[in-house]
């Protein structure tokens, strides 16, 4: 297995794989960041380098997708989850409990919540448009003020392209200020 470190406009980020495929995109100190103590440094990997490269037009603005090979290691439940982040469409967001219904889950929202939470594809399959059932911002791994920031984008960016390029996996314009979401606290439980 190899990693690759790389700067973004929002921080570091990982690509974790082998010549073959992709096993996780990370921002650097997110939650469930994988161990990469055994790791060989992925400089010399093409597919790694081919990663970066899309990353980094996702965030110039001029992908519309990734075309990397992925391999997922994870229960059915969560491969299914992954693959319907797919279908979120830029400039949008849906609720938990929305994807859950999408994957034919509808009464499993916590356990669709807890996979969405181990998406290893950050950017590349587009957990960051799922939010709270109020709409309110919740469980980023990369942190909320990366969610906020990456929403605020892909929505202006949706407005600029127009419906019709309104698929997964578009990305950030280069140089665009980060303007900062109003992150609403989520409702303390009771009880």
């Amino acid at each position: 297995m190899r990693a690759l470190w790389f700067d973004t406009p929002l921080g570091a980020m990982v690509a974790v794989g082998d010549a073959q495929t992709l096993c996780g995109l990370h921002f650097g100190g997110a939650r469930h960041l994988p161990d990469l103590a055994g790791c060989e440094d992925g400089r010399d990997c093409l597919l790694l380098r081919r990663v970066q490269l899309q990353v980094g037009d996702y965030f110039e603005g001029r992908r519309t997708g990734f075309d990397l090979p992925l391999v997922a290691r994870g229960t059915a439940l969560q491969s299914a989850v992954w693959e319907a982040l797919d279908s979120i469409a830029l400039g949008t967001t849906i609720s938990y409990s929305e994807l859950a219904t999408r994957v034919g889950r509808p009464r499993a929202v916590r356990a669709v919540a807890q996979a969405v939470g181990r998406n290893p594809w950050t950017l590349i399959r587009p957990c960051h448009r799922v939010v709270g059932a109020d709409g309110s911002l919740t469980g980023f791994a990369g942190g909320l003020e990366r969610k906020a920031a990456l929403l605020a984008h892909e929505s202006r960016l949706a407005r600029a392209r127009g419906p019709a390029e309104r698929t997964s996996g578009v990305g950030l314009q280069k140089g665009a200020a980060i303007t900062p979401m109003r992150i609403r606290p989520r409702p303390a439980s009771s009880g």
